[in-house]
């Protein structure tokens, strides 16, 4: 799959529409009662980019974005105002934010996850795309130095320590986030006229796996 490491305008994707999709499976049987499965682990995020159009201008930088991505062919990242941190969106970010792993002795690459916490469940999801320089990393919440303790692949989000942290160790990060998505149509429909009336244009963008 090719993948442009680079992001749709945040001042266009602001104001958008969109967040997670899932896929369940619901059986009824004759007595009523139900069969549920869902054959996807983790849930897709759907937007739509058309929503955040507030001016010509706007209008033409989407246009020139899709022409650069050749529509549905190169994904993109996208930034999801509603959910582009590991913290509560009233803290700042900090090293201890999300449990990422446990220390082995040995192992020394820990993928980047946000863990969302509802009663006694909650769903672990991988994330791919963490922004340049927001990363930070704590082993038994002591901060890490980026480039010296630790380096991390922004193109897939794991965390590659120098030194392998030790038996029992709890390993910790905080991070701002995009989500690696792609167009999901090849065409964009709009007018001058439309546009002035108030009729946006659709633009239906979809997550992609990494």
């Amino acid at each position: 799959m090719s993948f442009h490491e680079v992001r749709f305008p945040a001042n266009l994707s602001f104001g958008s529409m969109g967040g997670p999709q899932r896929r369940t499976e619901v059986v009824t049987l004759v007595n009523g009662f139900e069969e549920r499965n869902s054959p996807w682990e983790h849930s897709r995020r759907r937007y739509d980019a058309g929503v955040g159009m507030r001016s010509l201008d706007d209008v033409e930088a989407l246009i020139a974005f899709f022409e650069a991505r050749r529509g549905q062919l190169h994904g993109f990242r996208w930034k999801d105002w509603a959910d582009f941190r590991s913290c509560a969106a009233s803290e700042d970010v900090g090293h201890n934010d999300q449990v990422i792993g446990q220390g082995d002795d040995t192992t020394t690459a820990f993928q980047l996850v946000k863990t969302y916490h509802s009663g006694d469940h909650q769903y672990q999801r991988p994330i791919r795309k963490p922004v340049a320089g927001s990363v930070t990393v704590g082993v038994e919440d002591n901060a890490l130095q980026n480039g010296v303790d630790f380096e991390v692949d922004l193109t897939i989000g794991i965390v590659t320590f120098a030194t392998p942290p030790f038996l029992g160790a709890e390993i910790t990060a905080g991070y701002e986030f995009d989500v690696p998505v792609r167009f999901d149509a090849d065409s964009i429909q709009t007018s001058l006229a439309g546009f002035k009336a108030g009729d946006l244009p659709s633009v239906p963008v979809i997550e992609v796996r990494i």
